[in-house]
């Protein structure tokens, strides 16, 4: 038994959950999500919480908290939102948006586009220098992010490129001059 499994998820006001089989729906102000569980795993809805429970099988372990932690990413979500910030620095360096788009200047010959999946809303501030990503769905929200990151990682030398914010990059020292 998973020690997180064993905790029940609580909803909060506004959100409710749905258990069909395997899958357990929860509805909230900023959406709906679902998930499938695993074979084994059962969820039942019991006085405003959903509480999850297994098998005896230790192979199913994981799984029991596995599936107890994304149901309540899942609540969270549909009742807060998540959200993620990219701090964009460098000479030249902006980003714009575009509709369903985000383009990217960074140096190369043609701006990076980033095509915003549905279900997420992408903000650009202070003058093209920072980006937010939000939604309800949590791997959706950091997919974006990482991809929007990859595009030009922060480099160690001068500290130019996208990284998150508050994320502290390592300085290297860089060539001596003799």
């Amino acid at each position: 038994m998973s020690r997180i499994g064993k905790e029940p998820v609580k909803l909060a006001d506004g959100v409710t959950a749905t258990v069909s089989g395997q899958t357990v729906t929860v509805k909230g102000k900023l959406g709906e999500l679902s998930y499938t569980m695993h074979e084994g795993i059962t969820a039942k809805v019991e006085d405003g919480s959903v509480v999850v429970s297994c098998a005896d099988d230790k192979a199913l372990g994981a799984f029991h908290g596995l599936a107890r932690a994304l149901i309540n990413n899942m609540a969270v979500g549909v009742s807060q939102g998540f959200q993620k910030q990219l701090s964009i620095e460098g000479t030249g360096f902006k980003a714009v948006l575009k509709g369903k788009e985000l383009a990217l200047s960074l140096g190369f010959a043609s701006p990076k586009v980033f095509s915003i999946p549905d279900g997420l809303t992408v903000t650009v501030e202070n003058d093209g220098l920072q980006v937010t990503i939000k939604g309800c769905d949590k791997q959706m929200v950091g997919e974006a992010a990482a991809r929007i990151r990859s595009y030009y990682p922060a480099e160690p030398y001068k500290g130019k490129g996208i990284k998150y914010v508050g994320e502290h990059i390592r300085r290297k020292q860089g060539k001596k001059v003799a």
